[in-house]
């Protein structure tokens, strides 16, 4: 069977819930009998935390999901609920808390984006069984883990200019070629001896997608990727944005169709197609540049000597302020996405000759005299800017590392799985 939402909330605002309510939820006014369906270092986690986990996700799928899949949905409720309590204890240990009060405005965000006060929320998911309390401690485990994270190993995490040059270069060198409309899957893989079952799991997904099961529902319910919150959605997306093993995957597909599971980096990945469009067309250039200016009574050799050190300041940073005094008669100002054709004409052409970093001569004019620092080109062919990239490359290099740290405590914890099979969630009623 399918169990069938009743959920009062937009399909927009369940598809948030699938990303932020999946916790194990003890409701209220619910009596239920309880058994040990693991522990993780003594710690006990309950057979029907494990069925109001299975109810949530059946209910945030929008009632998608087929029995078929309760197994595998029953193994996911359950290694979330692992997850969250090493994440936990670590914390615990750590002595590493948040505030009621920060967990609270977090509630409160969520009560706002699916258009509720937060009693109306609250009222919501007690009408599906389910304690306010359930997405307050679930909020509380995930905002503590993030910040644990990032605490421990942000400072750690570099990313060069070299990275975001190569990236750069292979998004240009990719335009000429066909864009792609990607959703993806993706499965952890804990160690070598589990890539295997790993890899039946997913063939058991495509098999329940060829019955007709959304890839969007198996998605949101089973990718640990950051994009299962959109159904599994990576965007349209050029092969050179994506890892080079995946992209290889990827080029031989055919519009709408899926990948076998494919190993990268960790996790066991499922590729799917849904389009594909022509490359891209140049548009109107734009750039971030600095210009510098200084007055003719200077003197040409004065403003030489003064722009040439233009690209030792941090003024394409943004901050306002110059690490480097360039004199009281020049004038500095970093100005963001001009476009070419608005440029005065002395400007164009020396701006265009430009690499990030470099330097103009210097351009005289009637009014005085002036330079160029290129901080950043848009080429028009709507790339991401250097800043999206960087963020981009620091947020999977802290992704990367949260994983592993995750594994690694898993590894040294003792957690001891009790539950046996069952074919779908317990009736909280019964």
């Amino acid at each position: 069977m399918v169990f069938a939402p009743k959920s009062i909330l937009s399909s927009a605002a369940t598809g948030l819930l699938a990303l932020i309510c999946a916790t194990s939820a003890q409701a209220q006014e619910v009596q239920a009998t309880e058994a040990v369906a693991a522990t993780v270092n003594d710690e006990m986690i309950s057979t029907f935390d494990v069925s109001q986990r299975m109810r949530l996700m059946l209910l945030t799928s929008g009632g998608r999901i087929p029995e078929s899949a309760y197994p595998q949905l029953q193994k996911r409720a359950l290694q979330d609920l692992v997850d969250e309590k090493v994440k936990l204890q670590e914390a615990g240990r750590l002595e590493f808390q948040i505030s009621p009060e920060q967990v609270e405005e977090e509630f409160g965000r969520i009560a706002a984006s699916v258009g509720a006060t937060i009693p109306q929320l609250e009222q919501q998911l007690l009408s599906q069984q389910i304690a306010p309390s359930t997405l307050r401690d679930q909020l509380r485990s995930r905002l503590v883990w993030q910040r644990l994270v990032a605490a421990r190993y942000r400072d750690r995490v570099r990313v060069s200019d070299e990275e975001v040059d190569e990236v750069m270069d292979r998004l240009m060198a990719d335009t000429s070629k066909e864009q792609y409309l990607i959703s993806e899957i993706c499965l952890p893989i804990e160690d070598n001896d589990s890539s295997q079952e790993i890899y039946n799991a997913g063939m058991q997904m495509i098999e329940q997608m060829r019955n007709g099961v959304p890839f969007d529902a198996l998605a949101r319910q089973f990718s640990y990727c950051t994009s299962a919150a959109n159904g599994g959605d990576r965007g349209w997306t050029s092969l050179a944005e994506m890892e080079p093993e995946l992209a290889t995957v990827v080029e031989k597909l055919n519009e709408g169709s899926v990948s076998i599971p494919t190993p990268h980096d960790g996790m066991m990945h499922i590729m799917a197609v849904r389009s594909k469009r022509e490359p891209k067309v140049a548009g109107t250039k734009t750039y971030e540049v600095a210009y510098a200016g200084a007055p003719l009574y200077v003197g040409e050799q004065t403003a030489r000597e003064a722009f040439a050190k233009l690209n030792q300041t941090n003024v394409c940073a943004g901050t306002g302020e110059l690490s480097i005094d360039l004199g009281s008669d020049i004038g500095v100002t970093l100005l963001s996405n001009v476009p070419e054709d608005a440029m005065e004409l002395p400007f164009r052409a020396p701006v265009g000759a430009l690499e990030r970093g470099e330097v103009s001569d210097v351009i005289t004019t009637a009014n005085g005299y002036h330079a160029l620092l290129l901080c950043a080109k848009d080429e028009g062919l709507g790339l991401p800017p250097r800043e999206a990239i960087e963020d981009k490359l620091f947020a999977d290099q802290l992704e990367l590392i949260s994983r592993r740290y995750l594994r690694d405590l898993k590894r040294d914890s003792a957690v001891d799985m009790r539950l046996t099979s069952q074919t779908e969630p317990t009736d909280d009623n019964s």
